[in-house]
């Protein structure tokens, strides 16, 4: 890192170097901003872009071309921990600091591949344990009318404050060290990060969407659930079936997501209403 303001843009082709003062806006941009403009198609991705605004003005200039590809890369579905998020930024910003667009592809495999992980760790350790702990007893003490309450608080912001940013200086520094292997095999890589991302959302689907059917198959003397039926063929079959579903309309000419929301909504009240889906 230097504090050299003057560095000039490399038109994509990377190796800029990310001064400290840049590296920091980064961060302060995720830390008060990294759920702006949330909504159920992006999540977290207009604030992501947001905040890596800063490194790719640093890395693409004036190249217009190549700025609006970033930007397009980076406006991409992302969901993760706020607390460890800085962790993905901090390698995000080294690796598309030194390789430019060549590392489009590898950003958005690290990118989808890592978000799980590091929202698993830091919803749990972050904002489950820690929250609940100093929660628990800044308010005991706020109940017994003691100050102390709002100081343990606050203490506890300002020490979450020091880790992000500890996370994103080791998340920088490692990914650093990271690129130099990533330009040898930037292929392997590429493609290992798009199967781990492929990977990760489709176990999202299972996760995050519930579709299950309430009858029950009748022959003679034999009663079996329906939905224990499908899941012996295949667990999660109703949920795949949806998003293949949801992906066929978005892929239709004229069908924007909001429209898609719209319909699911509606079939959803609709089928919900007959008590055949539960």
């Amino acid at each position: 890192m230097t504090n050299n303001e003057t560095l000039q843009p490399a038109d994509g082709r990377g190796n800029v170097e990310l001064d400290k003062a840049t590296l920091r806006k980064v961060f302060f941009r995720w830390y008060f901003f990294s759920q702006a403009n949330w909504n159920y198609e992006k999540m977290q991705g207009a604030g992501y872009c947001f905040s890596m605004f800063p490194v790719l003005k640093k890395v693409y200039g004036d190249d217009d071309e190549a700025m609006h590809a970033a930007v397009a890369n980076h406006l991409q579905f992302f969901n993760s921990s706020p607390q460890a998020t800085p962790g993905i930024l901090g390698i995000n910003s080294a690796v598309e600091s030194r390789l430019g667009s060549k590392g489009t592809e590898a950003i958005a495999g690290l990118k989808t591949g890592l978000m799980g992980p590091f929202a698993g760790v830091g919803d749990s350790l972050f904002g489950v344990v820690l929250q609940t702990v100093c929660g628990s007893l800044a308010a005991y003490q706020a109940l017994e009318g003691s100050p102390v309450g709002c100081l343990i608080y606050l203490a506890v912001g300002f020490a979450m404050m020091a880790v992000r940013w500890t996370l994103f200086k080791i998340g920088y520094t490692q990914g650093e060290r990271a690129v130099d292997t990533i330009t040898e095999h930037l292929k392997p890589i590429t493609e290992c990060a798009s199967v781990l991302g492929l990977t990760v959302v489709g176990a999202m689907i299972t996760t995050v969407i519930s579709i299950s059917l309430s009858g029950t198959y009748v022959m003679g003397d034999l009663e079996k659930p329906i939905q224990g039926m499908l899941d012996g063929i295949l667990p999660g079959m109703l949920p795949l079936i949806a998003v293949a579903l949801v992906y066929m309309l978005l892929s239709r000419k004229g069908m924007t997501s909001n429209k898609v929301i719209a319909i699911v909504c509606a079939l959803g009240l609709i089928l919900g209403c007959t008590g055949f889906f539960a």
